[in-house]
């Protein structure tokens, strides 16, 4: 089963003033591309609260802050070979903030960096590379060549 998508405050004050237009709650969900029971949930919290913002919720608070977040996702995108024990010591040196390296790793992954290995690739030798520069030399005048014309 895919994950539920999220609207955004934005959508949800869209879908608010549009039914406030007198757009069906139908052709709103349509618009949004989210089931009509969704907007009516929504309109229902909408007039208990007349807000449409997230109300607090239990659970415990996260350790990281969202600079400091953002300092990890780029530490990850500066550094691509990186590991998330180099960057957990980076932080501890940067923010003074102590955290895990699966705190770490849950950071980059809600932000869609996920762990990659290289590609396994052979190594050029100095004799592939001067291959390599003297066939460039040789044919650095060719064009090229388009059938049918």
């Amino acid at each position: 089963m895919p994950p539920r998508r999220k609207v955004t405050t934005f959508n949800k004050a869209r879908a608010i003033a549009w039914l406030q237009d007198g757009v069906s709650k139908r052709e709103v969900g349509r618009r949004l591309g989210v089931s009509h029971s969704v907007v009516v949930r929504l309109h229902r919290k909408f007039q208990a609260t007349n807000s449409v913002l997230e109300r607090p919720r239990s659970g415990r608070p996260k350790k990281t802050t969202q600079r400091e977040d953002r300092f990890i996702r780029r530490q990850a995108l500066q550094q691509r070979g990186t590991t998330a024990n180099i960057i957990r010591g980076q932080l501890r040196v940067a923010t003074n903030t102590n955290v895990s390296t699966k705190t770490i790793r849950k950071r980059l992954h809600e932000v869609g960096l996920r762990s990659r290995r290289p590609a396994v690739r052979p190594r050029l030798t100095a004799a592939h590379r001067q291959a390599r520069l003297a066939f460039c030399h040789n044919h650095a005048r060719w064009t090229r060549c388009v059938p049918g014309r």
